[in-house]
């Protein structure tokens, strides 16, 4: 449960301003229809997340024991230094566009997740814990809990939340994951 919940808690707040976020605010501004976008955005999200799992339990099995809480804490570091970095929205007229509502947002929401911050931490967070389906899980959950409001709400929304506020707590929610991590290692041994 602990990879569940920390994987949805971490997801969902450094998702808020995110590029991908901003995505989910073209699309509704696009398209007319909700529900396609939300569900492109789950396969998207689910596609991206347990590659981006996998390959973050692989690495863990890969890397020495003792070694893997200290570069844990320095990935979530950086993570949290990368969370204070305001993403543009880089999503303008794209090919995918003509094909409808749900691969539109499928497509476009694999590729922008490639690289992003949310994608890094499910590969840190899967390192982090064994349970990698409930990171996948976790983190799926979080990305819908932070877009499905813009979804719903759009615009209005986006002008109302305090971005930066959210990055700066993203960004403590990650510091906090990376002392966590050396505080077990010290405790566990």
């Amino acid at each position: 449960m602990d990879a569940f919940l920390a994987s949805t808690v971490a997801v969902a707040i450094a998702e808020i301003g995110d590029k991908t976020q901003l995505l989910s605010l073209f699309l509704v501004a696009r398209y007319t229809t909700r529900l396609p976008i939300i569900l492109g955005i789950l396969v998207a999200t689910i596609l991206n997340h347990a590659l981006s799992a996998w390959l973050g339990a692989w690495v863990a099995s890969l890397i020495p024991e003792a070694w893997l809480p200290w570069i844990l804490a320095v990935s979530f570091v950086a993570i949290a230094l990368w969370l204070l970095i305001p993403d543009k929205d880089d999503s303008d007229d794209s090919k995918f566009l003509g094909m409808g509502a749900f691969m539109a947002t499928t497509i476009m929401f694999f590729l922008a997740e490639i690289g992003d911050k949310t994608q890094v931490a499910t590969v840190v967070l899967a390192a982090r814990f064994t349970e990698t389906f409930w990171v996948v899980v976790g983190t799926t959950v979080g990305m819908l809990l932070a877009n499905i409001p813009v979804i719903m709400a759009g615009r209005w929304l986006m002008e109302r939340l305090p971005l930066a506020t959210a990055r700066i707590g993203a960004s403590v929610l990650f510091v906090a994951l990376a002392i966590v991590t050396v505080w077990a290692t010290y405790v566990n041994s």
